[in-house]
């Protein structure tokens, strides 16, 4: 299986678009002989030659981190730990099953009725994907035939008002010791490739990022073997929110090389649910942007840019967790309006936001240093992503040499 630091590759379609026959053994036997989006997993060969236990991506990377990480690194345990704030403990045991301390206050009978309660919101969620078109990349939600004037500003307000409730905490991975910024760039970029393999949205990576960032900001200590589950999770998670006909629960377990169970899975995914109180409804960047491009509507190519320099600024949470995504998101329309047509900030959009070029520069120049280092770095999904006609090719777009002086 391909090192995902420097190259990627596909998940092999069946059948129906998007849908792979995983409820049956032979058909799932058969799936599994092909190669696959798969994030830190050996491949089937080596699989067979070493046990369960030893097949964990990060401990066979460890060059993502300093030596003296690895050391830390270096160590296993029996079983996952990830510490909870608000005195609750939750515990993912080698096993896979799921232990909730008594700060939760969950008897055996109330635990049974709320994995019943999972059981039915799974069947009523998890449908088949169909047909690839349905699943709109473009996420128009906040396109011009559909955008309400009279109500922009108070829905633009609304999103300014509850974008700081709905934010990670910058340098959370202080509180992760196993897990490095390496890791999480990684992690990104690998859920950047499941989103385009599977045709989702932008709009449910962006969330998706948003869930994990969040989640990582409320727990501590979180192994590094289940930050592939807390990631696919998330993608789970926010693809039932967003799209219209989302991956079946298989499908995700599938996408892991079955690392993790259906099980261990559907209990993540409870645990994040309860964690981020089902707070799901987060204003990311995207939806900002795609805002921002609606009340001053841009060419399809600076569109294009800014919304390549906006999933950019999804793989690194230094600088960018200390920006807003409002702040975020008109930094990457000023950034491509530049590029493009040597125009920054619109006077339109200054009057309509109260954002003024000064106060966006700190971020926009983090963006323009993001834009630059884009073509060398080893994640290369989302570049490649935007390489295609549908997206103008905008990937290709040599960044300014410097921004204009204010």
């Amino acid at each position: 299986m391909m090192n995902f630091s420097t190259a990627t590759h596909s998940v092999s379609p069946t059948g129906k678009e998007n849908i792979l026959p995983l409820t049956k053994t032979d058909a799932f036997q058969h799936q599994r002989a092909k190669e696959r989006t798969v994030f830190g997993v050996l491949s089937e060969n080596e699989q067979r030659g070493q046990s369960r236990g030893q097949g964990s991506w990060f401990s066979k990377h460890s060059s993502l981190s300093d030596s003296s990480q690895l050391n830390f690194l270096g160590c296993t345990s029996s079983s996952s730990y990830v510490y909870v704030e608000e005195a609750c403990e939750v515990v993912l045991a080698a096993s896979g099953q799921e232990i909730i301390s008594d700060s939760y206050n969950l008897d055996a009978e109330d635990d049974a009725l709320q994995n019943e309660h999972m059981r039915i919101l799974l069947e009523l969620t998890s449908s088949s994907c169909q047909d690839a078109s349905m699943l709109s990349e473009a996420d128009e939600f906040f396109s011009k035939d559909m955008l309400c004037f009279d109500y922009a500003d108070n829905i633009y307000q609304n999103m300014r008002n509850s974008e700081t409730s709905f934010r990670a905490r910058p340098g959370y991975l202080e509180r992760h010791p196993e897990i490095s910024n390496g890791m999480r760039v990684i992690l990104v970029d690998w859920l950047a490739e499941v989103v385009q393999e599977y045709k989702l949205s932008s709009e449910t990576l962006h969330l998706a990022v948003n869930y994990m960032d969040r989640f990582l900001s409320r727990t501590t200590f979180v192994k590094r073997d289940k930050l592939q589950l807390v990631g696919i999770a998330a993608l789970l998670i926010a693809a039932k929110y967003e799209e219209i006909s989302p991956p079946e629960l298989n499908e995700f377990v599938y996408i892991t090389d079955s690392t993790y169970t259906k099980k261990q899975l559907v209990q993540m995914e409870h645990v994040f649910l309860k964690l981020l109180a089902f707070k799901m409804a987060a204003p990311t960047t995207n939806e900002f942007l795609r805002f921002f491009m609606s009340i001053h509507p841009v060419s399809a190519k600076v569109e294009s840019l800014a919304l390549y320099i906006a999933e950019l600024s999804l793989l690194e949470i230094n600088p960018f967790l200390q920006y807003s995504p409002s702040i975020v998101a008109a930094g990457a329309y000023s950034l491509a309006n530049y590029t493009i047509n040597k125009s920054l900030w619109p006077q339109s959009l200054t009057v309509f936001t109260g954002y003024s070029m000064d106060k966006m520069m700190p971020c926009m120049t983090n963006l323009h240093k993001l834009f630059i280092s884009a073509e060398s770095r080893p994640q290369q999904t989302i570049r490649d992503k935007y390489k295609s006609s549908k997206y103008c090719r905008v990937s290709w777009i040599t960044p300014p040499a410097a921004l204009p002086p204010l």
